[in-house]
């Protein structure tokens, strides 16, 4: 079996520190020894089910120390594992077990009727026994040895996982054993991760950001204390009563942990344990950088920048946060950032161009779409008027992103848009990103903003802003703001306001403009 691989982390884990807490679960808790043990009785029986190697096999429940016990096996097999979020519509799970082919779902009780629902052909396990025929992991525990061996390579395919395009429906992203302990290897690095630190699991385990949480608390030896994030009072009790240190978060669960009565936010004192908070998946606004500041007084705060197509791209030292609070930062370690023009070009200071990821974390491709994988993956070679590839081998890989950025005079990056996301009025090209991130700064009563373009025949297209808020504000003081800081073909000509915005997935808590856009033109 390869060193660069999850199976190896947990074993080196079990035989290092057997009695420390590796997993919390509100009122239980597994040791390393508990899970490893129960990691190799559900592995042990998940192999005698006879699936080729490589079979897809799906991971849809809640968030519980079984799933952790669930991906943690899968990852001890040659199989492939596939996480699915519970928040998504039985089409969607559909269309995941369809694109995947997958053989066999582990899922929980409450699910059983939605897998029914979907006239899934395939075999079910689920965690607790029900009075369906059907395996479950409280039989596993009582009849299956825990004697087991595995060799995988870490070249080998190890997960699946799924998001949200502008299709409507999900991609998969296939990942390797080397990508994801070398994903842990690097953030454990930059974070300055430790052994005493405690993790919290609040992000869904179905994209690398959450996975990571997980995966970095076994190459620590730390103690990862699960969470839903619902409630902002039950999520600082959390925090206090786990003892938590280390907490990844993405930006609008930023926004939902301050929008209670203030007077229910703990105080300062009682979250001083914590002393890194991360964040990625968006744009962190000012407003989130000062509540961070004034409760978490211990903690540094890393923003990131990652990519479907590699785990992380770039993170901001906590020390630039003030001083560019607009910036994703530098390349994080092992990774070179190249931001190309048009002509192939390395782009000056303040120049916008396409940012290029070259070095480590590249994920495998697109799940069975050789066009989305031709579209971002690339051969070394359009570089070739930027670096010196003399005696290279032009199939080194690199990514595309798509992403729109600059640096400035000090080699720090900025996210300007996403390549498709552009808009063109009257002969500009305009950033999306960049009217929205005017909003977020000046414009504190605005939750949550989204900007996109629908056809115009005068103009080419038309600037929509849909935004939450509190209340509605009105349109001539929206647009009296933006004037100060945007110039006139930049302002938004349509400006609606909406209690709540559209996500793609509940999961990936990120804005659905299609959803938005369709909604302006049946308005129109």
């Amino acid at each position: 079996m390869s060193i660069n691989c999850i199976r190896a982390l947990i074993e080196k884990a079990a035989v290092a520190c057997p009695d420390k807490v590796a997993v919390i679960d509100g009122s239980k808790k597994l040791t390393y020894a508990d899970l490893f043990r129960k990691v190799n009785q559900i592995a042990r029986y998940l192999s005698e089910l006879a699936l080729p190697s490589g079979s897809r096999i799906g991971i849809y429940s809640h968030k519980s120390s079984e799933q952790i016990i669930a991906m943690l096996a899968l990852l001890s097999t040659e199989y492939i594992f596939v996480p699915i979020s519970r928040l998504l519509k039985p089409e969607q799970v559909e269309h995941i077990i369809n694109d995947c082919g997958m053989t066999c779902i582990i899922t929980d009780k409450s699910k059983i009727k939605s897998i029914d629902e979907i006239k899934f052909s395939g075999k079910v396990v689920t965690y607790e026994a029900s009075e369906r025929d059907i395996v479950s992991f409280e039989e596993i525990y009582k009849c299956c040895s825990d004697a087991f061996t595995c060799n995988i390579g870490d070249y080998k395919n190890a997960a699946i996982t799924y998001s949200f395009g502008l299709t409507g429906f999900p991609r998969g992203i296939v990942i390797t054993h080397r990508n994801l302990i070398d994903s842990a290897r690097v953030a454990s690095n930059y974070l300055e991760l430790k052994e005493s630190d405690v993790i919290s699991g609040t992000l869904p385990f179905i994209l690398d950001y959450g996975l990571n949480q997980l995966f970095c608390s076994i190459y620590n030896h730390a103690t990862l204390a699960l969470h839903s994030l619902v409630l902002p009072s039950d999520f600082f009790n959390h925090l206090i009563n786990d003892g938590v240190t280390v907490l990844p978060l993405m930006p609008p669960h930023i926004t939902q942990m301050f929008e209670s009565d203030p007077k229910r936010i703990p105080n300062a004192k009682l979250l001083a344990n914590v002393r890194i908070v991360t964040s990625s998946g968006g744009k962190i606004t000012p407003k989130m950088i000062a509540d961070i500041e004034e409760r978490y007084p211990s903690a540094k705060f890393y923003s990131m920048h990652g990519l479907t197509e590699a785990f992380r791209s770039t993170y901001l030292d906590p020390a630039q946060l003030k001083i560019r609070p607009n910036s994703i930062g530098k390349p994080i370690p092992g990774v070179e950032i190249h931001v190309i023009n048009e002509q192939g070009l390395e782009c000056q200071p303040r120049e916008i161009g396409e940012l290029i990821h070259r070095g480590g974390y590249i994920y495998k491709g697109y799940w069975k779409s050789k066009e989305d994988t031709q579209k971002r993956y690339k051969s070394i070679a359009i570089l070739d008027k930027v670096v010196n590839l003399e005696g290279d081998l032009t199939d080194e890989i690199v990514v595309a992103s798509g992403d729109f950025v600059y640096r400035d005079e000090e080699g720090y990056l900025y996210f300007v848009s996403r390549k498709d996301d552009m808009i063109k009025v009257s002969g500009f090209r305009i950033s999306p990103y960049e009217i929205e991130s005017v909003v977020h700064d000046k414009l504190p009563l605005i939750a949550q903003c989204a900007v996109f373009s629908i056809e115009n025949e005068k103009t080419e297209e038309e600037i929509v802003m849909v935004y939450s808020a509190a209340r509605e504000i009105s349109k001539n003081e929206i647009v009296f703001e933006l004037k100060k800081h945007l110039p006139n073909h930049m302002i938004p000509s349509i400006i609606l306001h909406k209690e709540k915005l559209p996500q793609t997935s509940p999961s990936e808590a990120k804005i659905d403009k299609e959803v938005l856009k369709k909604m302006v033109m049946e308005l129109r």
